[in-house]
């Protein structure tokens, strides 16, 4: 048992002294349901820094999928922008990116860009509270808590999983 105690210590400091080593990844997937073409912009900042972190830009063709590399999970937002057939920016959605983030994925229509964040266990894992507001927050509404209650930063509307076919 104080074997078990003292390796788990020699752990944590080896953790600590290696900021970012045993770090975790976060799969994107990105998913086009548009009828046309878009390109797209995913960038990543450390938070408290803005360092860039990531940086990836793909046209996703009508009806296909990609798969970009892993961001790590670390805290950084998040930023997926969506541009049209002349350059012009149509849509741009932002997220928190913590330690407990699982999967981002980015799903694209002709009318909007969607980011659903998903979440494992931990403080950011989203829940019900007692005096939380039962129509979710206001769109693009922002608190210190935000990172620890909700899935992303987005409008209230990224979360939506119907289809209209």
């Amino acid at each position: 048992m104080a074997a078990t105690v003292g390796l788990s210590g020699c752990l944590e400091a080896l953790e600590e002294h290696y900021q970012g080593s045993f770090q975790g990844l976060v799969p994107i997937e990105i998913h086009s349901e548009a009828e046309r073409h878009y390109d797209l912009t995913l960038e990543a900042y450390e938070s408290g820094t803005d360092r860039q972190t990531y940086d990836e830009s793909y046209t996703v063709t009508a009806n296909q999928s990609a798969s970009p590399p892993h961001l790590d999970a670390t805290e950084q937002i998040l930023r997926v922008v969506k541009y049209g057939r002349d350059g012009e920016e149509l849509a741009f959605r932002e997220a928190t990116i913590t330690p407990n983030t699982k999967l981002v994925n980015v799903r694209i229509t002709d009318d909007d860009l969607v980011l659903d964040v998903q979440r494992g266990g931990g403080t950011d894992e989203p829940g019900p509270t007692p005096d939380s507001d039962p129509d979710g927050p206001a769109p693009n509404e922002s608190s210190p808590s935000d990172a620890e209650t909700t899935d992303t930063d987005a409008p209230s509307n990224e979360n939506d999983t119907s289809t209209n076919e």
